[in-house]
C-alpha cells in the first residue's frame, strides 16, 4: 500500500501527516480526540506553543485511556469471577430433594370438629328461626 498525507486539525492549527490508503478514518478518528483535549487546553489557557499544547493534549488523553484500561481490568476480572461462579454452579450437583412432612390430624380432632360445626350450624339456625318470627 501507498503512503498518502492527509490533513489534520488540532488546537486550530493544521498539520499533516502520512498514512498507509484507507487508514484515513482513523487517524481522522485519532486527530479528532486529540483535537477535542487541545480546544480545552485552548478555552482554559489560550494560545500555548504547539509542542507543549500536543503534549498537554496527549497527556489529558493518556490520562483518560489509562483510566478506562483500570476501569476494563477491573470489569473483565468481575466478569471472570461471574463466569468461574456460573461454571461451579452449572457443575454442581443438584440439591438433594428436601422432604417435607405434613402433619396428619387424627380422626379424634377431625370428628370432634365435625360435632362442632354441625352444632353451630344448627344453633345458626335456631337463631335465624327466632328471628324471622
Amino acid at each position: 500500500m501507498s503512503q498518502i498525507e492527509v490533513e489534520i486539525a488540532i488546537g486550530n492549527r493544521t498539520f499533516e501527516v502520512a498514512c498507509q490508503q484507507g487508514e484515513e478514518p482513523y487517524l481522522q478518528a485519532a486527530a479528532g480526540l486529540l483535537d477535542a483535549e487541545a480546544q480545552v487546553l485552548v478555552e482554559q489557557i489560550g494560545r500555548m506553543p504547539e509542542a507543549r499544547m500536543l503534549l498537554m493534549a496527549g497527556l489529558m488523553l493518556a490520562d483518560k485511556t489509562a483510566g478506562l484500561e483500570e476501569r476494563l481490568r477491573e470489569a473483565e476480572d468481575r466478569l471472570s469471577a461471574l463466569s468461574a461462579e456460573l461454571r461451579a454452579l452449572r457443575d454442581a450437583p443438584p440439591p438433594e430433594p428436601e422432604r417435607v412432612e405434613v402433619p396428619v390430624i387424627p380422626d379424634d380432632v377431625t370428628d370432634a370438629l365435625a360435632e362442632l360445626t354441625a352444632r353451630a350450624e344448627a344453633l345458626a339456625e335456631t337463631i335465624e328461626e327466632k328471628l324471622s318470627v
